[in-house]
């Protein structure tokens, strides 16, 4: 084998390897991220009784953003069962962040909306994790952006289109995590 073809395989191979070694190192990063949105969740259950969970939080955010929706709608935008999204609107309703009410479309469904005080709520947390989120990517370039929007993209995509197996995602471990990059 001739010199040039060597240093063009080796290169070859060298390129592959960082490659791998970056792959994984996205990989342990991702895993970092979805521990801490883990722990975040977890936090909720050690809440003082004026605070948000973070589950709270994800319905008011719907509310926020669509407007009025049934119980059944914001638990299949939020992917959580009815009967916890019932609950939670109880809840949310006694702490004065949403109004039930009849809907004008249909008599027979009731729809929740944001009070006032609830779209304060929402409208001050979301001004305090802008700050931490525009703080945490600070020095990153519309191209790092832009390719980091890229990968998240597509990871989520791969969890989205993984297929069920034991009850599990195959791409899901029974504790919840997700795989490692080896696992992957």
């Amino acid at each position: 084998m001739s010199a040039p073809a060597t240093v063009k395989r080796n290169k070859a191979k060298g390129e592959a390897e960082g490659r791998e070694a970056q792959v994984r190192e996205l990989g342990m990063a991702f895993k970092r991220v979805f521990r801490s949105l883990s722990r975040l969740r977890g936090r909720d259950t050690h809440l003082a009784g004026g605070e948000l969970s973070h589950a709270q939080f994800e319905l008011l955010m719907e509310l926020y953003d669509q407007g009025e929706l049934s119980a059944g709608e914001l638990a299949m935008a939020a992917r959580l069962s009815p009967g916890t999204v019932t609950q939670m609107l109880d809840h949310l309703a006694d702490c004065g962040h949403v109004e039930r009410l009849r809907s004008q479309v249909d008599r027979r469904v009731v729809v929740s909306r944001l009070t006032p005080q609830g779209r304060e709520r929402i409208e001050a947390k979301q001004a305090a994790w802008k700050s931490r989120w525009d703080g945490a990517l600070e020095g990153l370039d519309g191209k790092e952006l832009k390719a980091a929007t890229k990968v998240l993209q597509q990871l989520g995509a791969m969890f989205e289109d993984a297929p069920v197996q034991d009850g599990y995602p195959a791409s899901e471990q029974p504790s919840g995590e997700p795989p490692s990059p080896a696992q992957s």
